[in-house]
């Protein structure tokens, strides 16, 4: 048991310990034969022959136990007992009697050290108990062996003997109950701060926390993993150097809120990986000033946000593509009828025995025109229904395979351009709509083949996503229909890539960068895939282009469980 003090500051500070006052007993017991020892000495002439066989039979046994004593609990380390501090208090009441003895009553405070180390020792019985018989020893003392009165001023000792066994008795029982208190608390702030100190280390958000000067204080593992650096053994440097390397934005937030006291509710920024570039979205806060500190502590917490950013991108062009949708099939319809009226005024036209040879050659320029408007218009109303008509068990493993075969003979391919399929986990089980999914991927692949360079290979792989744990390129996380897993099918071409500025609106009706072509095509796939509750998510760089199709398994998907 640890016995404490509440000192003015405040703070219970532990001043004794069993281990440690024991090592005092033994101390005070022995200055106390010794002392004894010298002064009979000083008078051993004067002394009878029975103090002088007390004071040698003291100062004998008070060695003898207080060596044995210490083997016991500092030598050996022998856990204590209410038996060795009952024998330890047994043995000092007997030298303070002596004491007392010898020096005729001049020492008999020394019953109230006694008492008190009894009240840190035992219960408030035991003290009670040692005390009460250090009064009887002493009125023994007195009585018999020095043959003096029991008169009011021995009488008056006594009570003040037993009130200072009384009262420190009732402290020392305080003290340890405040003590027990103490370590309770104690043990549950250790326990909230280790579950504290648990939450840190695996959230997924980066924390990082620096005080005024910028020297780092406190970094969890997500904010060393997301910056790239072993961040925990920075602990004690500056650190908002290394930070701006990496992500200008997070030190911009800390320096602000170090040197001008700004906050940030939230703010972005940037993190740089290699050649990529990741969102960040950032968080300060400001603890007031903290003695243990030394000022006040700034706490930035940040995370990877690029997937919040693309759904922001994808409902944005879902947007988009409904409302060009719309615009489209009221388009088609108006103008889809009175051009076959054109188509068929004009073969009629041209089929008169009186046109001649231009007339003839105008008309087949404008029916073949009209024709070719006609697809167009056919591809509009095409793009607008976009739906799913019927929802059915779909192997999307054969629905790539058959896909693949329809692109391989398609004419516009590039020239000895080959496909390599990879199909793991088949058969790829979702409900879905055969038909759509089938022209998307169709689609998907033959604009590989159509952008990849001549003789280059154009990978196409279909494999499950699980849900749960995933890194975000195999599955982005904040999109709801992918809570139960998905299916991910990629088509890599090795091209030139994409530009920046067809990325943004790659899925857009008329964006395209080939000749002649119409720009429907990526457009209806993602419709088609959007139907479907799925996501399409592209990479591009110089060395070509990753268009990866996630559609999501759903509850009547076979296999699939919670």
């Amino acid at each position: 048991m640890m016995l404490l003090f509440d000192r003015p500051e405040g703070r219970l500070q532990a001043v004794l310990k069993p281990s440690r006052l024991i090592r005092w007993v033994y101390i005070g017991r022995l200055s106390v034969a010794w002392a004894v020892l010298i002064a009979a000495f000083s008078k051993w002439l004067e002394l009878d022959s029975d103090k002088t066989l007390i004071v040698m039979l003291t100062f004998v046994l008070s060695h003898i136990v207080t060596v044995a004593s210490f083997a016991w609990s500092d030598v050996q380390r022998r856990p204590f007992t209410e038996g060795f501090f009952y024998l330890q208090l047994m043995v000092d009441l007997l030298v303070v009697t002596a004491a007392v003895h010898v020096t005729d009553g001049q020492v008999a405070a020394l019953y109230i050290l006694v008492n008190a180390v009894a009240a840190i020792f035992l219960p408030v019985r035991g003290a009670m108990l040692v005390a009460a018989l250090g009064i009887v020893l002493y009125a023994a003392d007195v009585s018999l062996l020095q043959a003096t009165t029991l008169a009011a001023p021995f009488i008056l000792q006594v009570l003040v003997f037993a009130l200072a066994a009384a009262g420190s008795s009732l402290i020392s029982a305080q003290l340890k109950v405040a003590g027990v208190g103490r370590e309770a608390l104690e043990a549950k702030l250790k326990r909230v701060r280790l579950r504290e100190a648990d939450i840190l280390r695996n959230i997924g958000s980066g924390i990082l926390s620096v005080d005024e000067t910028g020297e780092l204080l406190f970094a969890n593992a997500s904010a060393s993993e997301l910056l790239g650096s072993d961040l925990e053994a920075r602990v004690g440097t500056p650190i908002l150097d290394y930070v701006h390397a990496v992500a200008p934005g997070l030190a911009e937030a800390l320096r602000r809120a170090t040197s001008e006291g700004w906050v940030a509710a939230r703010s972005e920024g940037t993190l740089r990986r290699g050649e990529l570039t990741v969102a960040l979205g950032v968080t300060t806060t400001i603890a007031p000033a903290d003695e243990a500190v030394g000022g006040r502590t700034i706490t930035a917490i940040f995370k990877d946000i690029s997937d919040q950013k693309r759904l922001e991108q994808l409902n944005l062009r879902a947007q988009r593509l409904e409302a060009v949708a719309e615009l489209s099939a009221s388009l088609a319809h108006e103008i889809k009828n009175p051009l076959a009226s054109i188509r068929s005024a004009v073969e009629q036209i041209s089929a008169r025995p009186a046109a001649n040879d231009d007339e003839r050659t105008l008309g087949r320029l404008i029916v073949r025109e009209s024709d070719r408007l006609s697809r167009l218009l056919s591809e509009f109303l095409d793009f607008s229904r976009v739906r799913v008509t019927k929802r059915e068990l779909v192997d999307l493993g054969g629905v790539v395979r058959g896909a693949v075969r329809l692109a391989e003979a398609h004419p516009g391919r590039a020239p000895n351009s080959t496909i390599e399929v990879t199909i793991t986990g088949d058969p790829l089980a979702v409900t879905g709509d055969e038909d759509l999914l089938h022209r998307a991927i169709f689609n998907l692949v033959l604009n590989a083949l159509q952008a990849t360079r001549p003789g280059t290979v154009v990978r196409v792989t279909a494999s499950p996503a699980p849900a749960g744990p995933a890194p975000a390129e195999r599955l982005p996380r904040g999109v709801p229909s992918l809570a139960r897993g998905a299916v991910a099918i990629d088509v890599t071409d090795e091209g030139a890539g994409i530009a920046t500025g067809v990325r943004e609106r790659l899925f857009e009706p008329f964006t395209t960068t080939k000749v002649g072509g119409t720009g429907l095509g990526l457009a209806i796939a993602y419709r088609a895939i959007e139907a479907h509750r799925g996501v399409v998510l592209v990479d591009t760089g110089d060395m070509g282009s990753r268009f990866r199709v996630l559609i999501p398994y759903d509850d009547a998907t076979p296999g699939v469980s919670e």
